[in-house]
This record gives C-alpha cells, sequence and structure tokens, in this order.
C-alpha cells in the first residue's frame, strides 16, 4: 500500500513537470475587456507622436494606435496614450502598463532577444543623422571634432555616436538629455553644437523651430534605424494581431483602399485579395480572435499607411519627409505587405 501511494505521488510529480500551466489571459483579451488600448508613445515629437493645443494626441504613431484600437475594439478613439521617455519605455511595456509600444524605436538584435521584446514589423525606415546651425559652415558630420552633442540617454543613438566618431577619430562631448524637448531646449540654448537622433526627429523637432531655414541637417547618415511596433515576448496571438493590422494599412495603400473609400471598396471590389483584406470573402479576423471587418475598422479610423505619412509627416506638412524607402515596393520603397490568403 504504502508503495502504492509513493508511485502515485511521483507519478502526479512527473507529470507536473512536463505539463502546461494554465493559460493565462492573453493582452488581446486583456484590451478587449477593458475596451480600451493602451499605447506606450513618445513624450512629445511633431509628426509623430504630439498632442496638440486642445491636448488631442495626433501624429503618425498615434494614428498606428488609433488603427489597432480600431481593429480590436471597434473605436479609434478608445485608446489610452502612455509618454514615455527612451529610458521608460521598455519597462512600461515589460510591467504591463501599455499593451503595445508605438514609439519610433528600432529594432535591433538585443532588444529582441535580451530585453524580450517582440516586433512586428518596421512602419518608418529611418537613419541616424545630425543638425548644425548653418551659420557653423559645417558641411559633414566628419568635421565636429570637439563639438558638443546632445543625445538622448537609453537609445541606440547613444552607441551609434560613439562608434561613429571612434570609426572616424575624432572626440566629441556627450551632452546627455532624456526627452526630445529636453534635447531641443538644449540645442536652441547652444548648450551643444549639433543634435543627433533619427532624420525623421531631427526634421520633425527643426518644424518647430522660429527659423527652421537657419538649421541644416548633415547628408550623413550614420545607422540603419528600423522603427516600428513592439510587443511582450510569449503572446503570439497579440503579436499576430498587431503585425497583421499594421500590414493591413500597407496593403490598403497597395490596392487604393483609403479611408474614404473603404466602405465602397468592401460592398464593391472584384479583387479578391480586397474582399478578404476587408472581410467580404473569407474570414481572417477569426483567426486573430477579431471581428470579420476588423481590417476595414482600421482603415476608417486613420486611412491607409499611405494617407498616415502624407497626413503627418509628408512633404506637404511641416515636417517635410519624403516618402524614399518608406514608399510601396513597386515605387521603389520597402514598404511590403504579404499576402492576406
Amino acid at each position: 500500500m504504502r508503495k502504492t501511494a509513493i508511485t502515485f505521488v511521483a507519478a502526479i510529480a512527473a507529470a507536473s513537470a512536463v505539463a502546461p500551466m494554465a493559460a493565462e489571459a492573453g493582452t488581446l483579451d486583456d484590451v478587449k475587456a477593458r475596451k480600451e488600448l493602451n499605447c506606450i508613445t513618445n513624450t512629445g515629437l511633431a509628426g509623430f507622436s504630439y498632442t496638440d493645443k486642445a491636448g488631442k494626441w495626433q501624429g503618425f504613431d498615434a494614428d498606428h494606435c488609433r488603427a489597432l484600437a480600431a481593429a480590436v475594439v471597434g473605436d479609434g478613439n478608445k485608446v489610452k496614450f502612455i509618454p514615455a521617455t527612451g529610458k521608460t519605455r521598455f519597462t512600461l511595456l515589460n510591467s504591463k502598463e501599455g499593451d503595445v509600444l508605438f514609439r519610433n524605436t528600432t529594432w535591433t538584435y538585443v532588444r529582441d532577444v535580451d530585453v524580450k521584446l517582440s516586433f512586428v514589423g518596421v512602419n518608418y525606415y529611418d537613419g541616424q543623422g545630425f543638425i548644425i546651425r548653418k551659420s557653423a559652415g559645417i558641411k559633414s558630420a566628419k568635421q565636429l571634432n570637439g563639438a558638443t552633442v546632445c543625445i538622448q540617454t537609453g537609445t541606440t543613438t547613444e552607441l551609434n555616436l560613439a562608434d561613429f566618431f571612434r570609426a572616424n577619430k575624432i572626440k566629441y562631448e556627450p551632452v546627455p538629455i532624456e526627452t526630445n524637448d529636453e534635447a531641443r531646449t538644449a540645442y536652441l540654448a547652444q548648450r551643444c553644437d549639433t543634435y543627433t537622433t533619427d532624420a525623421s526627429g531631427l526634421a520633425a523637432t527643426r518644424a518647430t523651430f522660429d527659423k527652421p531655414a537657419d538649421h541644416v541637417i548633415l547628408p550623413e547618415i550614420i545607422s540603419k534605424e528600423p522603427l516600428g511596433p513592439a510587443v511582450r515576448h510569449g503572446d503570439d496571438q497579440w503579436a499576430d494581431v498587431v503585425r497583421w493590422v499594421t500590414y493591413a494599412l500597407v496593403a490598403a495603400e497597395e490596392y487604393g483602399v483609403t479611408k474614404g473609400n473603404a466602405d465602397e471598396m468592401a460592398k464593391k471590389s472584384a479583387n479578391p485579395e480586397v474582399k478578404r483584406l476587408l472581410g467580404t470573402e473569407g474570414n481572417l479576423g477569426g483567426m486573430l480572435g477579431l471581428d470579420k471587418d476588423w481590417a476595414l475598422k482600421a482603415i476608417k479610423a486613420a486611412g491607409n499607411y499611405g494617407e498616415i505619412f502624407e497626413r503627418n509627416i509628408g512633404p506637404k506638412t511641416n515636417i517635410g519627409l519624403e516618402r524614399g524607402l518608406n514608399a510601396q515596393w513597386f515605387n521603389g520603397g520597402l514598404q511590403y505587405a504579404p499576402p492576406f490568403r
């Protein structure tokens, strides 16, 4: 009898060692239950994520948050924006204070593997540059020997800066700051000779100056900065949701689906890919745990990728960014959505 009891206990212990733990509720379930998306974003970067005079969040990344909220809870306004610095953004995500990170964040090996983030796409291809006053007469970043450089701490730009100056055998004095607003203030107060960050961020910051034309972005791009949304490791369903909502916006531009014509396209398009995307053929949404018209809702809330780009940071805005690498693949860019089938 005693031997049987011991054998039984041992068997239970062995089974417990290999049996999967009870599944916890995933992020998708949390967002649906809350009926609101918690989106981590920048503390303020013109064109990307910032508050307007009415206190409403605007920008390229902010609109991606709205598209995701619309796909998941059916309303692009159901977003709680959580401002984060370069130092706090990953902590906020991994502590579950935010559901997703849309904060001009570079996808790197260490962040993916060691920080335990899952990057689910690239919504802006960028590279690091330098801004300096025209009056300095500097034409190249290689002429910055001895310069004081404003640099955001906790970012890839710190490491890229050190690499660039070391490789070119020139010296610099870092002026550490934590937010883009701090960098702007320090640079304009001439606490630093130059400010370095992603080229898109430099263009956005320059647009807020009283005399933008007095400042030039130097020609060197010293790094690759693939910026994109990130989620926590280990929640594949939520990663799939964020990934495919992002791709839906890219695909919508490719197929001519806009914020204004999305409903009409859903009813009249004869393109099978558009039908699957907008939920009038098959049920791709069900595979994600979403409604059939999840992508339609996202597009109606924020527009397609091109509309989001042009409205917030494109050539006709004060940011003035060209599409460049962020053009569609058939126009010489890198934006490319996998098939919706």
